[in-house]
């Protein structure tokens, strides 16, 4: 009779994933096997597509326009994770030690509300070396102005700089939520003994935060590597290829020059190089294992 049930159970779960099983068979499987096909393919959206094997492959190996497009998303991915993690976690803490209030929590997401097209938009308007709000003000200081989007200096900075603004309250929620699955009694006991609020945050909340500090980690590298809308508004890829980050070096490839096969083949080799920075880090990380248990 139990397994009888079980059987039962079994069947009405699958019946509730079906949904969801095709949503990710029409929306992500197929699309997927179809990039697959013309990364193998010569595919223009102007051609029938013919079969070239591995040529694509080949190609993206001895391009350098790609391995500096690689290069530049790993600088960017180094820039805004670094300072969107640091400033989550101090945001976080300071939320978790001092206080919990539900209208500065809503204020922090409000941010990662808006579009990311109007959040670039906003910022370019901004910091225009010209007419910009920022350059306006630096004038008035006495200092020169600065070229955020015109420098290849300050360019990858600046977006940096732009979409840790936008998504910086968003981690710091996620952080702020691992952080209230800490007992408090840790932190009772340890102020008993006599610890600071640095020591407490380096003994106990980092140790037992690491299974959410690993997923943010990953999900941030994921949408680093995957920047696109706010450089399309901003620099387009420029000054001198500063920002052209992977994605955007795909979009040229596919829409600019139409090498729809080329363009897949460079997504596959994109989906491959996440698969495989995904798990190195969830493996240094030890992502499945927490300190609590």
């Amino acid at each position: 009779m139990k397994s009888t049930k079980q059987r039962d159970d079994r069947r009405a779960a699958w019946w509730f994933l079906l949904p969801v099983l095709v949503g990710f068979a029409v929306f992500y499987g197929y699309p997927a096997a179809r990039g697959i096909w013309y990364s193998v393919t010569d595919y223009t959206m102007l051609n029938t597509p013919s079969y070239v094997g591995t040529e694509n492959y080949a190609k993206l190996f001895s391009d350098e326009q790609f391995w500096n497009s690689l290069l530049v998303t790993g600088w960017y991915v180094v820039l805004n994770i670094g300072s969107q993690t640091a400033l989550a976690l101090g945001i976080a803490t300071l939320m978790h030690r001092l206080t919990r209030s539900v209208v500065l929590r809503a204020t922090l997401l409000l941010p990662w509300l808006v579009p990311n097209v109007t959040i670039g938009l906003l910022w370019m308007w901004l910091l225009d070396t010209n007419l910009g709000f920022v350059n306006n003000l630096l004038n008035t200081l006495g200092f020169n102005p600065i070229g955020f989007f015109t420098d290849a200096t300050w360019a990858m900075p600046s977006i940096a700089g732009i979409n840790t603004w936008a998504y910086t309250g968003y981690t710091a929620l996620l952080l702020y939520a691992g952080m209230l699955q800490i007992p408090q009694y840790l932190y009772e006991g340890a102020a008993i003994d006599g610890a600071g609020e640095w020591l407490m945050f380096r003994r106990i909340t980092l140790p037992l935060l690491r299974p959410v500090l690993a997923l943010v980690l990953v999900v941030s590298m994921i949408g680093s590597f995957q920047i696109f809308d706010t450089i399309a508004v901003t620099t387009r890829g420029g000054p001198v290829a500063a920002t052209r980050v992977i994605y955007y070096y795909i979009y040229q490839q596919a829409f600019t020059y139409f090498h729809m096969g080329y363009a897949a083949a460079a997504a596959i080799c994109l989906a491959l190089i996440l698969g495989v920075l995904t798990a190195v880090q969830m493996r240094l990380l030890r992502a499945s294992r927490s300190d609590l248990m």
